[in-house]
């Protein structure tokens, strides 16, 4: 059996030292790097790596804040790589969670690689995962969709702004950015918004039944559509009440099912 694992650390020299070890574990192929929190959930929900190497310290973004923007049946194991004291990681243990401490030795790399290889071949993965959620505080309550949003938390200079979901009209990326088009009425007063979130963790947590991703770069409230228009050469736009025109790569009549069917 291959494990697959993925090295999450801001330092190129950390990650390196990571891949350098995994190259004595023969069952263990590294399936990518990731220098930051937002790149990691992206890969992380892309690639659902058996084991993951994650930095507990990193800006913008730290390993505990990864974690709960993953969505829970996509946990995977987790090794932590941190400077933090020894003591005061003891909790993971008792979570069937390991960590490294940084410097760490060779020889304690490959006790906590054996202790994942234990867990992943007796599919102890779901244990593993729960026991995570509950150090983060983030096991679900029953029936309720976890870490689902209600409203849009934007933080601005001095303040912190909360945007109901209904006030979205659409979400576009901008690099590791995404652009929150927000307004009441095609004639209303429109503002646009700055968060530091990727289109992938949004779409997780934005609820399916009221927002679609249209393409790689636009989601969009299936409340403000106001049209789907075929174009040529089988592309295709959805038209806003607003206005605003965005070309898909759905096909209209998926979206068109999505509206009808909601």
């Amino acid at each position: 059996m291959t494990i697959r694992a993925l090295i999450v650390d801001d330092e190129p020299l950390a990650r390196q030292r990571v891949r350098l070890l995994l190259g004595e574990e023969p069952d263990v192929e590294v399936i990518g790097e990731s220098e930051d929190g937002f790149e990691a959930v992206d890969q992380i929900q892309a690639t659902k790596p058996d084991l993951v190497f994650l930095d507990v310290q990193m800006p913008d973004m730290d390993g505990f804040e990864v974690l709960r923007r993953v969505p829970q049946a996509l946990l995977p194991i987790v090794i932590f790589t941190t400077a933090y004291d020894q003591h005061a990681l003891r909790a993971f243990e008792v979570n069937a969670l390991d960590y490294l401490l940084k410097p760490f030795k060779p020889t304690r790399f490959k006790e906590a690689v054996q202790r994942a290889r234990g867990l992943i071949a007796n599919q102890n993965v779901g244990v593993a995962a729960r026991g995570l959620l509950a150090l983060l505080g983030q096991t679900p309550a029953t029936g309720t969709a976890r870490g689902q949003l209600t409203r849009l938390a934007v933080k601005t200079a001095d303040k912190v702004i909360f945007v109901e979901l209904d006030q979205i009209q659409a979400i576009e990326a901008a690099g590791k950015y995404a652009v929150v088009h927000v307004g009441c009425s095609p004639h209303g007063p429109q503002e646009n918004h700055i968060l530091r979130e990727t289109m992938t963790s949004l779409e997780s947590h934005l609820p399916s039944q009221r927002f679609l991703r249209i393409s790689r770069s636009v989601i969009v409230n299936m409340d403000q559509i106001q049209e789907l228009q075929p174009m040529f050469k089988g592309e295709n736009l959805v038209v806003l009440k607003n206005g605003k025109s965005y070309p898909t790569t759905r096909p209209i009549r998926e979206i068109q099912q999505k509206l009808e069917f909601r």
